[in-house]
Parts: structure tokens; C-alpha cells; sequence
């Protein structure tokens, strides 16, 4: 099963920028799709984005269009997502998983990682 290990999460000010980071170790991400998914405390995980693997298509939720961008790199084991204009309501740990689209929801398909914790200041 692979490993998911996201990094780059932390404390920045609202309007600043950050680059999430999640490292597949065990497999690639090849012919997959891969998706960021957002806890706020006292929340429920929620989907932010997904990018199809092999074409790169990309889905967002609504409340980050236009702010954060999901990307891939060329080895095949490597997901980003880069937010930028950060608002304290994008606080909350940040995980990635792959994922399926499925019954009108994105769902998680293997065993979540540690995560990574971003926080925004206003």
C-alpha cells in the first residue's frame, strides 16, 4: 500500500502564499487521480482539489478557485498545491489521498497520512 507524506504546512498571514507537498512512497501516483482533502478543528474532512494523473485535469471546490492550484510532477510520485491569497478560514490540517468521484462526492481510497498543518493569521 503506498505511503502518503504530506509537508509544507505552517503559520503564515492572511493574503501570503504556501506549497503543500505530498510524496507517494511504496508506488507512484501514475493512473491514479489525487486529491487534497482539508480538516478545520471541530470539522469534517472536506475535498479541495483532485487532478486526474494522466491527463491532468484538475477539480477545486468552490471556496478555492482561483486561489489554489494542484499540479503533479513528471516522476509520477509527487502532488502540489499551491495556495496562494490565504484567508483564515483555509486553516486546518491538509491531507492527500487518491481518490474517486463517486455518488456525486469525492471519496478517499487508500489510508490517510499524518498530514500537514496550515494556519492563517488575519
Amino acid at each position: 500500500q503506498v505511503q502518503l507524506i504530506e509537508s509544507g504546512g505552517g503559520l503564515v498571514q492572511a493574503g501570503r502564499s504556501l506549497r503543500l507537498s505530498c510524496a507517494a512512497s511504496g508506488r507512484t501516483f501514475s493512473r491514479r487521480t489525487v486529491g487534497w482533502f482539508r480538516q478545520a478543528p471541530g470539522k469534517e474532512r472536506e475535498f479541495v482539489a483532485a487532478i486526474v494523473w494522466s491527463v491532468g485535469t484538475t477539480y477545486y471546490t468552490d471556496s478555492v478557485k482561483g486561489r489554489f492550484t494542484i499540479s503533479r510532477n513528471n516522476a509520477g510520485n509527487t502532488v502540489y498545491l499551491q495556495m496562494n491569497s490565504l484567508k483564515p478560514e483555509d486553516t486546518a490540517v491538509y491531507y492527500c489521498n487518491a481518490v474517486i468521484y463517486m455518488d456525486s462526492r469525492w471519496s478517499a481510497m487508500d489510508s490517510w497520512g499524518q498530514g500537514t498543518q496550515v494556519t492563517v493569521s488575519s
